[in-house]
């Protein structure tokens, strides 16, 4: 073939952001679950994205809990002020709640046209909102409708649209937004103009946010942003499983504060004290990825989904400390004193290398002590073999015979 030719890139990849995998330990995999082209794959600690199989569909940038994955046709931020738009001119002219009527340029659009031509049509209420792509349009999206006065989001989709993802979504919106009860993101699949009027004409319109939100910010701060308007203050919202937001459950008991659960988050969330044995977490940071449930060897990690509106969740709180061990030479502190202890005890005259005293006070010593100790043992590692006398003239002259 020859000539030009043109492919749109959907979607904008951040790979610093990505939290799929670090030290070979997996944790995120939600773009790569959902992506129906294969364009996602995995790229060592990340992911990557062929921009010559993408289909646009915007999936992967709904479900990415950390925002490395942003569509970019249009950007969210372009969806959000259309949304906070629509709202905002309802509010003008009327006092009651309105509903959104999310759908595409395709089977949506061509299914509204044929109610309005030849049936009801849309209630006065109900506002369409024509989006690109219906995959991407996420809890985010929802609850910033919501949270902007709108009563209720609907989501119009055909019979052959993948309803995985957007079902999840949906699912998400409602655990957070629908505090009140009664579910406020909805799903309809019509197959034709009366079964569209059905669902919109019937039932009850609940009432809206009382003080509407400006949506700014990335997905995260606009769905916290959202939920603080949509519930009560400092509420404790339960998740279902895979949710982009909760909390750590450390079993302090079997945690040793080896710290590996640090090194490895991608996020931030967890943290370190360096002048004492501290784990902190952050809950507002966490991405439930799991990474850290997966390389902690002790198993003392457990992800709960959950949503924090406290305003405790947005700074680091401490989760696990112990008194750090006091070096028995020089009394410095340096590791975890039951963690020494422990060592020891399981150490001392059960191991060849500690079956002398002196062996086993240099477990309890810190870096620089026990390599003074060592060297000066009776085992050091670091000694030669004897020097041998230096020889003088006397020596020469007292072996010679004729002297």
């Amino acid at each position: 073939m020859v000539g030009t030719f043109e492919k749109p890139l959907y979607v904008r990849l951040d790979q610093q952001l990505c939290a799929h995998s670090r030290a070979q330990k997996t944790g995120c995999t939600r773009c790569l679950d959902l992506c129906p082209t294969g364009a996602i794959t995995p790229d060592g600690d990340h992911v990557d994205v062929d921009a010559m199989v993408c289909a646009g569909c915007g999936a992967c940038s709904a479900v990415c809990p950390s925002g490395a994955i942003s569509y970019d046709a249009p950007p969210v931020s372009s969806v959000f002020k259309r949304i906070e738009v629509l709202a905002g001119a309802w509010r003008k002219l009327s006092g009651d709640a309105p509903r959104l009527l999310v759908h595409d340029a395709g089977f949506g659009a061509e299914i509204i046209r044929l109610s309005a031509r030849h049936g009801k049509g849309l209630p006065a209420d109900v506002i369409p909102l024509e989006v690109s792509s219906l995959a991407a349009f996420g809890h985010a999206e929802m609850l910033a409708a919501l949270a902007s006065g709108f009563a209720t989001v609907t989501t119009l989709v055909s019979p052959t649209t993948e309803k995985d993802g957007l079902g999840f979504e949906i699912e998400l919106a409602n655990a957070i937004g629908a505090s009140g009860g009664g579910e406020k993101a909805l799903l309809i699949e019509p197959g034709e103009p009366d079964a569209l009027e059905e669902a919109l004409w019937a039932g009850e319109v609940p009432d809206g946010v009382a003080e509407p939100i400006l949506p700014l910010g990335n997905r995260r701060q606009v769905t916290r942003l959202s939920a603080k308007a949509l519930n009560e203050e400092d509420a404790v919202i339960a998740l279902p499983e895979r949710a982009p937001y909760g909390s750590l459950d450390v079993d302090t008991g079997a945690c040793t504060l080896c710290l590996s659960c640090v090194s490895l988050c991608p996020s931030g969330a967890l943290a370190d004290n360096p002048d004492m044995p501290q784990l902190r977490f952050q809950e507002d940071a966490c991405l439930q990825c799991g990474i850290c449930a997966h390389a902690c060897p002790e198993n003392a990690i457990a992800l709960v989904p959950r949503l924090n509106l406290a305003s405790e969740a947005l700074s680091h709180r401490v989760v696990h400390e112990e008194e750090p061990f006091a070096c028995i030479e020089c009394g410095a502190p340096f590791g975890v004193r039951s963690t020494v202890m422990r060592i020891t005890e399981k150490l001392a005259g059960k191991h060849s290398m500690f079956a002398s005293q002196d062996a086993i006070r240099m477990i309890q010593m810190c870096d620089d002590c026990r390599v003074n100790a060592a060297y000066h043992s009776e085992n050091n590692p670091f000694a030669a073999g004897e020097r041998p006398r230096v020889r003088t003239t006397e020596d020469y002259q007292s072996k010679r015979r004729d002297h």
